[in-house]
């Protein structure tokens, strides 16, 4: 049987905490965070340079502001919103403007987000149509959304719990609920009904790149496109 690479943590499944518990991890390239940044890169990746002057992207669940280096040079006033205090202190050193706060209630004002990025936290809340709504709220006309998160099939719960919680770069054990992992039809509805046509496609590891980084060759893993949404997948949408 496989052994985990992170220490079992003595708290719940999906317990915030764990997150202050691990707050050295997030900038280790080879932390229990490890696939967070190859998650934000991927992430990034689907956000153009900004359209105007001052434009502002929200970042929900922010974290530590994994986000960050990767949107350098395109033009946003980033601002992160988390729970977490010791990850909002790592994310203004990285030049993130930091908002302590819930998901379910952003302390920021109507339309005030040109992109608004919700990035491997749709699978860590209870209230999926509440932190969707706000999401859309932050959201200008024409704004865009981003996210990438889990779905809520036996397929993710298999590979991002039972395989992925035992082997180097998979998450830290115990830091998912699956019971939580995002219905797709749910999401894309909820979204419709804020004005925001998503568009999903799944998304993987590239398998060589793992390899070299199981290997200790490379700190850089990229993502691929995967034939089915049915594991970890990303959707974009714009606010008509």
């Amino acid at each position: 049987m496989w052994r985990s690479s992170h220490p079992e943590s003595p708290r719940g499944r999906n317990d915030p905490a764990q997150y202050d518990d691990l707050a050295a991890e997030w900038w280790r390239p080879r932390g229990a965070f490890a696939a967070l940044h190859w998650l934000a890169a991927a992430r990034a990746a689907l956000v153009p340079p900004a359209g105007r002057p001052g434009a502002v992207l929200v970042d929900l669940g922010c974290g530590a502001g994994l986000l960050a280096p990767h949107l350098e040079g395109k033009g946003f006033h980033h601002i992160g919103v988390d729970l977490g205090s010791s990850a909002l202190l790592q994310a203004a050193r990285h030049g993130v403007t930091p908002v302590r706060g819930d998901v379910l209630n952003v302390p920021l004002r109507d339309g005030c987000a040109d992109v608004v990025s919700a990035g491997e936290i749709l699978e860590h809340v209870d209230d999926l149509p509440t932190v969707v709504g706000e999401a859309c709220r932050l959201l200008r006309t024409g704004g865009l959304l981003v996210i990438d998160t889990l779905a809520a099939t036996a397929l993710a719960r298999f590979l991002a719990v039972t395989v992925a919680e035992r082997i180097p770069g998979g998450p830290p054990p115990g830091i998912h609920d699956p019971a939580l992992f995002v219905d797709r039809a749910a999401l894309v509805r909820e979204c419709a009904a804020h004005r925001v046509t998503l568009r999903l496609r799944g998304i993987r590891p590239s398998l060589t790149d793992l390899a070299r980084w199981l290997a200790g060759r490379t700190e850089r893993v990229r993502m691929r496109p995967a034939p089915t949404t049915a594991v970890l997948f990303q959707a974009v949408g714009r606010r008509r």
